[in-house]
């Protein structure tokens, strides 16, 4: 990534020179027409400019000027304001000197306000054009219409309060080029709620936005079209935030989503040849409060180490799960350690290749005084060669906090289950620690969906020793099974564990014996990332689905990687619905090959003859996200009996930013902004609250920061704002391309592992990254601000 560009030539203030800002403290604004604009619109927008700096409290008041004169244009007169507002202006306005005087005004660090029209002002002028952000396209709608804006910007004075999804009328101009990524954009309109004409910018089309410009501040909105428009109370709320970023009466982030503001840093160096010195194979990562860097490897060793896939070797399967950290105060990795792993078989078909290994990494919430490391892991030692079946572990080890090394002899085994090894895939491995200490352990269900053509995973007919490994009901659907689920408990200091209140069973269901208490979600097939928000408690989760390229009348929706915002105990579905409630078709024995009933999500039974929990389990709940080949969130109508159609000419797509294909979904983090650390390479207050979601592909699949709504996010809400975040957390060959975790630390910079480029070792792309904000402090600096210079 590149460096960030200065705003001006003193790189302290970003003007050309440190003479005298433009305006004072008697606050004035003048706003600029042409003098043919449209009447009543001019008339509606100058009404409402002059009502915001009337009726607002006296240390964000400003007096309004208005003038069609381009005459007002000299070095003399715009000094006088604070800010100037282009409003109904189109066409070739200014001469030369008149630009001439305006562009020193901005580079002396006076404010602009465009609106609407404003975009097609001084058409020829490329520092115009520059100041705008972007120019409209040649046929952009010329009726109102009624649309949704999605608000992304929460902190912004022009965004904040107003809500998350805003319907309102007016003219909605689509863009030459796409602004995003050079601007700050701190809202969108949604496309599909309306009709956005030939030149649809699709989901990421802006509609508001900022910049800090070669000295000044620049905003912009395409709102404002229409006379009516500026009644709102919204609108004029957002007008008024403008205007008291852009006249120094406010500060505010408009460099916070400008990607050159970013700088993407390898931390590892590829490995030294036949050792895993630097890096495992990349399979999780945490992050301790010093901002030491846990990074653990799942088993592979690097590309040429010899495989052994022979059952009848003692050694089959067997690999280093590697663990390694990397501190800031010497930028330097250690090798902390190694477990002997079954989960080193390669690649291959379903029958060989394998995922187990260490798999999962959580550091004690008091790591820092106790030294205590969690590690999901499956052991080698623990494989039984003739029944092909293993032992997952939860333990906890003892790690030197001086040395940076774990001891192996420290083990003590928290929670283990059987799981089956004979077919791959989908081991899940991600924990996290909630606020009050509880560990959430997030188990794969290891069956293979190639027997049921990559639809359910429900083909109860192979086996191998008496276990099936290809139905799901027995695993994931099953209430007495830990396989396919989302796991909470309590550690103990004596190495045991308790249940804390509120899982999904007690135990004592059914007299007993036929529900696990440790349960909290069930239904999730390959979680291998997790997310606790710690000062909420949520729980954000990511699954890989099964491998159905397209969906079928026959047996049900396409393959659904998924991700939801889960608030309490239940279940996600899997193998039994997928996305929002959107049933597969049943099948048993003698037959597996023909379809049974659908399942109903709201009332499901687990009738697999593999079952020994409840036949009566949780209903089905929706999720936020899922995405198919197709696109993202596919739905279908549904007919009277709510069972969607399937057919793909049918199919809308109702996460439009979604993109599948090849797709692994690998959830990341909620940012948590810490306005008391003074870390320089932080990422600032606009991303605070918002949940990135990625991809181990990075294709067009999803690398994004997310807005969801409080109010229904915990009950299967779809995000209400997404922002792409391939250009920050670079995707492509030389950046991060195969994402696998993703933190941020105690610095507020997010650390990244990228996988690889091959499977089931490490290779010399395999590596941790770190990507820092280094775009600056909000504008104007405090000691420019007007009537308050100790904000």
């Amino acid at each position: 990534m590149g460096t960030p560009a200065a705003a001006g030539p003193d790189a302290s203030n970003g003007r050309t020179d440190t003479s005298e800002l433009p305006g004072g403290a008697d606050v004035r604004v003048l706003v600029f027409h042409s003098r043919d604009a449209p009447e009543e619109r001019t008339e509606a927008g100058v009404r409402a400019i002059r009502e915001i700096g009337e009726k607002a409290p006296a240390d964000k008041s400003f007096r309004t000027r208005v003038s069609s004169n381009p005459g007002a244009f000299t070095s003399g007169n715009l000094s006088k304001y604070n800010a100037v507002v282009f409003l109904a202006t189109t066409g070739d306005l200014l001469n030369e000197d008149q630009e001439s005087a305006f562009r020193e005004y901005v580079r002396s660090g006076g404010g602009f306000l465009g609106l609407h029209d404003a975009a097609r002002a001084e058409p020829d002028s490329d520092w115009f054009t520059g100041l705008l952000g972007a120019r409209p396209a040649d046929d952009s709608p010329t009726d109102p219409q009624r649309a949704v804006v999605e608000v992304g910007d929460r902190v912004h004075p022009a965004t904040d309060g107003l809500p998350l999804e805003w319907a309102r009328g007016d003219v909605w101009l689509n863009w030459k080029q796409n602004p995003s990524g050079q601007v700050h954009t701190v809202a969108r309109v949604r496309e599909r709620s309306y009709e956005p004409g030939q030149d649809a910018m699709g989901w990421d089309h802006p509609v508001s936005w900022c910049h800090d410009y070669e000295g000044g501040r620049s905003f912009y909105t395409g709102m404002g079209g229409t006379a009516a428009g500026f009644d709102g109370a919204n609108f004029r709320k957002h007008l008024s935030g403008a205007l008291q970023w852009t006249s120094r009466l406010a500060r505010a982030d408009c460099q916070a989503t400008i990607t050159d503001n970013y700088e993407a840093t390898r931390l590892t160096q590829p490995n030294q040849p036949d050792e895993l010195d630097q890096i495992g194979e990349p399979h999780g990562l945490d992050i301790a409060e010093d901002g030491r860097v846990f990074s653990i490897g799942r088993g592979g060793g690097m590309p040429d180490a010899p495989v052994v896939t022979d059952w009848d070797d003692p050694q089959v399967g067997l690999g280093q799960g590697t663990l390694h950290v990397w501190d800031p105060r010497t930028e330097k990795v250690t090798k902390a350690g190694t477990l002997d792993v079954f989960g080193n078989k390669g690649g291959g078909d379903e029958l060989v290749k394998n995922e187990e290994g260490l798999l999962g990494i959580a550091l004690d919430p008091d790591f820092l005084e106790n030294g205590r490391i969690y590690l999901h892991w499956t052991p080698h030692s623990e494989i039984d060669r003739e029944t092909h079946m293993a032992e997952r572990r939860v333990s906890s080890f003892q790690f030197d906090l001086e040395t940076n090394k774990l001891d192996p002899s420290s083990e003590q085994t928290l929670l283990s289950w059987p799981v089956q090894i004979h077919s791959c895939c989908h081991a899940g491995g991600g924990m996290d620690f909630d606020s009050k200490g509880n560990l959430y352990v997030a188990t794969g269900d290891n069956n293979s969906s190639q027997f049921s053509d990559g639809y359910s995973g429900n083909n109860p007919q192979p086996d191998f020793q008496g276990v099936s490994f290809a139905d799901a009901r027995r695993t994931a659907g099953n209430t007495n099974n830990l396989n396919g689920k989302i796991l909470r408990i309590h550690p103990e200091d004596d190495g045991g564990y308790t249940v804390p209140e509120g899982n999904l069973f007690s135990g004592d269901e059914a007299g007993g014996g036929k529900t696990r208490p440790e349960i909290y979600v069930m239904g999730v097939r390959n979680p291998s990332r997790i997310f606790v928000d710690d000062q909420t408690d949520t729980l954000y989760a990511g699954w890989v689905g099964p491998d159905a390229a397209e969906p079928s009348t026959t047996w049900g929706p396409a393959k659904y990687d998924t991700f939801a915002v889960i608030t309490s105990a239940g279940n996600q579905g899997w193998p039994y619905c997928m996305g929002n409630k959107q049933p597969y078709r049943d099948r048993n024995l003698p037959d597996p090959s023909k379809p049974l009933d659908w399942y109903d999500c709201d009332q499901l039974k687990n009738e697999s003859p593999h079952n020994d929990g409840l036949v009566n389990i949780p209903p089905a709940r929706d999720n936020n996200i899922w995405y198919s080949p197709q696109g993202g969130g596919p739905d279908y109508p549904r007919d009277e009996n709510g069972l969607p159609s399937y057919q793909p000419d049918e199919q809308l797509l109702r996460l439009p930013w979604l993109k599948g294909g090849g797709q692994a979904a690998m959830t990341g983090p909620v940012y948590q902004y810490d306005e008391r650390s003074n870390s320089e390479s932080k990422w600032p207050a606009y991303w605070d609250g918002k949940w990135l979601v990625g991809d181990f592909y990075d294709g067009e699949q999803p690398r994004h920061a997310l807005v969801m709504d409080p109010a229904n996010a915990g009950s299967g809400g779809l995000p209400v704002h997404a922002e792409s975040l391939d250009e920050i957390v670079p995707a492509g060959e030389g950046g991060i391309r195969n994402l696998m975790d993703w933190k941020f630390g105690p610095d507020g910079a997010l650390y990244a592992q990228d996988y690889g480029r091959g499977f089931f070792t490490a290779d010399d792309k395999s590596a941790l990254w770190r990507v820092t904000y280094e775009g600056g402090a909000p504008t104007p600096l405090p000691g420019d601000l007007i009537r308050d210079r100790t904000s």
